[in-house]
């Protein structure tokens, strides 16, 4: 598992944390923010292991998340337009494209089955992630009903993917 990546992760949920303590949640473009952020990184790592690894249950998660991940973001886009807020930076969508260059880093560094079991560690502990974050800071803070019923609606599809992220790293684990 990477722990940098999940210092990393945590450290943006973190932020959030203190401005949620202050009082100061999210604002809804900030959410909007962090959504988009939050699926384009998984669908950057997923271009990324269909291009590196050679395990076709690597492959096939991989391009699971490129499909889902875009949708969700075509969605949220959609949303945004129609809402006309425009997705709005925050400590935590900063955060978390940081941690996410850096993880792309040594994954880049990695080849073969040390590849495909370090994204596949990766994809575990950042769904988990995300679900905590939608738990516990983007549900409870978007004050839009639409935007919170997106965040609603992906929830179950996150959990799916934590939990096929959990079977692929067990299974990688074992050979």
């Amino acid at each position: 598992m990477n722990f940098a990546r999940l210092a990393a992760l945590a450290a943006a949920l973190s932020f959030t944390a203190v401005a949620l303590a202050q009082g100061k949640g999210p604002s809804d473009p900030q959410i909007a923010g962090i959504v988009v952020a939050a699926n384009q990184i998984d669908i950057d790592a997923g271009k990324l292991a269909k291009s590196r690894s050679k395990n076709k249950q690597v492959q096939d998660f991989a391009q699971l998340m490129i499909t889902d991940h875009t949708a969700v973001n075509q969605q949220a886009g959609a949303l945004v337009k129609k809402l006309k807020v425009k997705p709005e930076d925050s400590d935590t969508s900063r955060s978390l494209k940081s941690a996410a260059k850096e993880t792309a880093g040594k994954l880049k560094a990695l080849k073969g089955a040390a590849f495909d079991k370090a994204y596949a560690d990766n994809e575990v502990a950042y769904h988990q992630q995300v679900l905590d974050a939608i738990d516990k800071v983007l549900i409870p803070n978007a004050q839009n009903a639409e935007l919170k019923a997106l965040i609603e609606k992906v929830r179950p599809a996150i959990a799916a993917h934590l939990d096929h992220a959990k079977m692929m790293a067990s299974s990688l684990g074992k050979k």
